[in-house]
């Protein structure tokens, strides 16, 4: 078969095999050429991380009435302004890192994200990242976690990260003391929606 044909295959053909071959040919170009080019423009072994999690959303989830953020309930399920997230969840980060609401609402992402969304990831020298800033970072697990930093401090001479999702009542253990080593990049800017792709991906062969 000579490359005329072969492109007539994989480009104009309708069979279910040549569909089967141009969709493996497009997973191997973004996987092995455009995510590692990706990566390479902006710095970071992870150009763009899909959001897997609830934990950086802004609203209320539950059943029964009972639908919360924060470990805060109330009667309604809804997406929550920046006044309500506040009044909701602010508390935590006045008493626990002494952040105010108007030093929240000048950070990326005040509004948090959603599961789902596609997080374009910008690596960044971690001597560089501030307190508000949303950061990747590795906890050994398959997927990094993005979480907001709320405080950076220094740890038998090094300088460590504090972090928390928006959405939870409380930092993990896990990321009490985030070393620099561990961090991937900082978010950059978002796409909504597009991490359904490989959400659904996921769970599918998860089935099998």
């Amino acid at each position: 078969m000579n490359l005329k044909k072969i492109w007539q295959f994989i480009w104009h053909d309708d069979s279910i095999w040549s569909w089967l071959v141009s969709a493996i040919l497009a997973f191997l170009i973004v996987k092995f050429l455009f995510l590692p080019g990706l990566g390479l423009a902006l710095g970071t072994s992870h150009p763009i991380v899909a959001v897997v999690s609830g934990s950086m959303e802004h609203k209320t989830v539950g059943a029964d009435g009972a639908y919360g953020a924060c470990g805060v309930f109330i009667t309604e399920k809804k997406k929550l302004s920046f006044d309500e997230f506040w009044n909701m969840c602010g508390a935590w980060y006045q008493e626990q890192v002494s952040i105010t609401k108007e030093q929240f609402s000048q950070y990326n992402f005040k509004n948090g994200f959603n599961t789902g969304d596609i997080m374009v990831i910008l690596g960044m020298k971690p001597e560089k990242l501030t307190v508000g800033e949303v950061i990747v970072f590795d906890v050994g697990r398959s997927d990094p976690i993005i979480h907001r930093i709320v405080g950076i401090y220094e740890s038998n001479g090094k300088r460590v990260f504090h972090t928390k999702g928006d959405h939870n009542s409380a930092s993990s253990n896990s990321e009490s003391e985030i070393s620099e080593e561990q961090i991937i990049g900082k978010a950059w800017f978002r796409i909504p929606w597009f991490g359904y792709v490989k959400l659904l991906a996921v769970r599918l062969i998860g089935m099998f």
